[in-house]
């Protein structure tokens, strides 16, 4: 899979751009350790607000290795008040959780963390994605959409395309939005543009990008052709 490479230039259909990985000193590739296990689970959510409120508290005040002692001081609370508090007793106040996050460094909404709140899922049977009108449909590309989940506790929008390409769609070199895309190639090939750099992809083929940089199709390679395309953004942006 060819990779972006900002001081690049733009090469014939059939070049791929090399990626430069950061190798040691005995010629091994060095790979970059991720930011997030996408294996983890958090621990199990509380249905009352006020032990989920003292659970989180106290998780973060032993990360810390503060004693409550110590967390009295900092936060001016008694510790007959904190007792209460870490063992969902009481229900804390606004200005408690406020005193509380400054002092713990953290923000007042991780004390929500663990309460037990509804997540959406939107499942879609083969052939049911609902079919939606975008820029690229004038040009004869048809988007279906594979499921949408409006506000969510993330803060980004995510929308699941299935594109298909015909012999009567065109070429449309000039998309450009907001947010990052993700684009999976399932069928047919195609010379995809990103920025000044193209990139040949075949079925099998994956290309992630920052979507505020012109992009699309540059050459319908084999038809019919058909590709995942995953584009997310912040909430309260335009998509």
């Amino acid at each position: 899979m060819a990779k972006d490479g900002s001081n690049s230039k733009p090469g014939p259909a059939g070049a791929k751009a090399k990626p430069h990985p950061k190798v040691s000193a005995d010629g091994k590739t060095i790979r970059a350790p991720l930011t997030q296990n996408p294996h983890a689970i958090r621990d199990t959510r509380e249905k009352v607000l006020e032990v989920a409120i003292g659970r989180e508290v106290r998780a973060f005040r032993k990360k810390l290795g503060i004693t409550v002692a110590d967390l009295a001081v900092a936060t001016d609370i008694s510790l007959g008040m904190l007792s209460k508090i870490e063992n969902g007793i009481t229900s804390p106040s606004l200005t408690t959780l406020q005193a509380l996050s400054r002092a713990l460094g953290v923000p007042v909404t991780a004390f929500f963390r663990r309460f037990e709140e509804e997540r959406s899922a939107v499942f879609v049977k083969a052939g049911e994605g609902l079919d939606v009108e975008r820029r690229g449909t004038r040009a004869g590309h048809q988007y279906n959409l594979l499921g949408h989940i409006g506000s969510n506790t993330s803060g980004v929008v995510v929308e699941p395309y299935l594109i298909t390409l015909t012999e009567d769609s065109d070429v449309f070199p000039t998309f450009q939005h907001e947010g990052m895309e993700f684009l999976y190639m399932l069928e047919g090939e195609v010379v995809y543009r990103h920025g000044s750099n193209l990139y040949p992809m075949k079925p099998g083929d994956s290309l992630f990008f920052d979507a505020d940089a012109p992009h699309g199709p540059e050459q319908l390679t084999k038809l019919p052709m058909r590709y995942l395309s995953i584009i997310c953004y912040p909430q309260g942006s335009a998509g």
